[in-house]
């Protein structure tokens, strides 16, 4: 069995997980938006997001676990949040939302997540391209751009949302660099260990 390396503070990662057997984790529009909200509440405490794409029965995101220990007041206790743990928290919290509003019961998530570090400049623009482009590549959508449910029209427009778009504009050189690197990026077959393990 593969050893599942922990969550390090200080670390890019991508962070991606499906439904369990192919099942769809996003059974209505509202659930997309649903999830987002608990997102916020258990991971941007712990981590910065960089890119996010929502698919029907999966979803990808690049996140950066910040360096500093996150403290929050529970009954008047000061209690450290683990980054591992706040994954486990809003899986569970999602799934637990979900069953209770679809009548099922059980896991939603495969168990455990899966993460790949970043620890390489290029690879880090690759995988935020390959995550927006995931709906496309999927048959969801004929143009990427177009897509609701990933922060690229987040990213592109002046809109409001949890991706730090200061960050990403000055790493891509600004909107344009952010939008013409997604242009030019291809996936090559070869490449596929890249972004996800079978």
């Amino acid at each position: 069995m593969r050893e599942i390396e922990p969550i390090e503070k200080g670390c890019y990662y991508h962070i991606y997980n499906k439904g369990i057997n192919g099942e769809d984790i996003f059974k209505q529009e509202k659930n997309y938006s649903f999830f987002l909200k608990r997102w916020e509440k258990y991971i941007e405490p712990i981590a910065e997001i960089y890119a996010y794409c929502l698919l029907k029965n999966h979803f990808h995101a690049l996140v950066f676990i910040r360096n500093e220990d996150v403290f929050v007041n529970d009954e008047g206790i000061q209690k450290l949040l683990v980054p591992t743990l706040q994954f486990s928290h809003f899986f569970n919290s999602y799934a637990q939302s979900i069953n209770k509003a679809y009548s099922r019961t059980g896991a939603l998530f495969e168990h455990p997540f899966k993460r790949k570090l970043i620890d390489d400049q290029a690879y880090f623009s690759k995988v935020i391209a390959y995550i927006h482009k995931n709906p496309q590549k999927h048959g969801f959508i004929e143009d990427y751009k177009l897509y609701n449910h990933s922060s690229y029209g987040f990213i592109t427009k002046d809109q409001p949302s949890l991706i730090k778009k200061d960050k990403l504009n000055n790493w891509f050189s600004g909107r344009k660099g952010f939008v013409s690197f997604h242009e030019g990026f291809k996936e090559e077959p070869e490449d596929r260990h890249l972004y996800i393990e079978e």
